[in-house]
């Protein structure tokens, strides 16, 4: 396949390297926040790692003088660019292949408008190399707004087996907080490049069919921005995207039941009520999953 991404800069020294860490950026990311997201990465307490900006299209000037500085003042940050917009699935999988030749042990994700607390890589890097069997690992998070203010919380199911068990109802992990053991990758498994949205879904839900383990932490290594159209973003394809991801685990997890057809048909017909509607079943939601993350 045609590379559809060319390298702007890689100061990186090492051969190897324990972590690759990506982020994809887009035209409509705030500068502001993404500042913030890199540096909240650059002052990681765990520094043994790559740091793949993808620039998925052309972006405007005030992200590419930050993204430019940024990997000028750190080499462990590439920097990576594409003429146009491909999407997270195709940047994530770019980030994932380029990365093979620096024989790393762990893939982290970032999102350009979160923000890392300053253990998160310590954190679950450390539990990982102490939990061999754990294949992907992600954690709770705190909701922000636009100015950094706590709104609320996201605490996942923690153990494998809940987490297997929610996910024809829901996608059970936080994605920018997950870190994948690298075998998942060289045993040949990505995100799907045909999804433009919903593909850590469909990628969580075909690693548990294949016997991969799951687990949550409980800490909030992350800081989420929702803002005030977070109710408002999923249009049509994500609904329909979200509803096939049910069906797909349904079958995939040999989990049949009414419930949970009942759940994904449900849920559907939500994304299409108005926005105060979907805000008060997200409150609920966030209500039940944090009741079932404690059993």
């Amino acid at each position: 396949m045609k590379n559809q991404f060319s390298i702007l800069n890689n100061n990186f020294k090492y051969e190897k390297v324990e972590t690759i860490v990506a982020m994809s950026v887009y035209e409509a990311d705030n500068a502001q926040w993404l500042n913030e997201a890199i540096e909240s990465i650059e002052h990681q307490t765990y520094r043994d790692f790559m740091f793949i900006i993808v620039l998925d299209g052309p972006v405007p000037g005030s992200i590419l003088e930050s993204v430019t500085a940024a990997s000028a003042r750190d080499e462990r940050i590439v920097l990576v660019s594409s003429e146009e917009n491909k999407g997270l699935a195709t940047a994530m999988n770019f980030a994932i292949d380029f990365g093979l030749k620096y024989q790393p042990s762990y893939f982290a994700r970032m999102d350009a408008d979160d923000v890392s607390e300053v253990n998160r890589l310590s954190r679950q890097i450390h539990y990982l190399k102490r939990h061999n069997n754990i294949s992907v690992l992600g954690s709770a998070l705190t909701e922000i707004n636009e100015r950094g203010k706590k709104v609320g919380a996201r605490v996942m199911p923690a153990s494998h087996r809940q987490i297997v068990r929610i996910l024809p109802r829901r996608c059970s992990l936080n994605h920018p907080t997950v870190v994948v053991r690298y075998n998942v990758f060289t045993d040949g498994h990505r995100y799907d490049g045909q999804l433009r949205n919903t593909q850590d879904y469909f990628l969580w839900i075909r690693l548990a069919s294949k016997g991969y383990v799951f687990r949550n932490l409980k800490d909030r290594l992350l800081k989420f921005r929702r803002v005030n159209n977070f109710y408002k973003r999923r249009g049509l394809s994500k609904s329909l995207n979200e509803f096939k991801a049910r069906l797909y685990a349904i079958k995939a997890l040999r989990q049949y039941s009414f419930y949970n057809l009942f759940y994904a048909c449900g849920v559907l017909s939500l994304r299409i009520m108005p926005g105060k509607v979907v805000k008060l079943a997200y409150k609920v939601d966030r209500h039940f999953l944090e009741r079932f993350g404690k059993h």
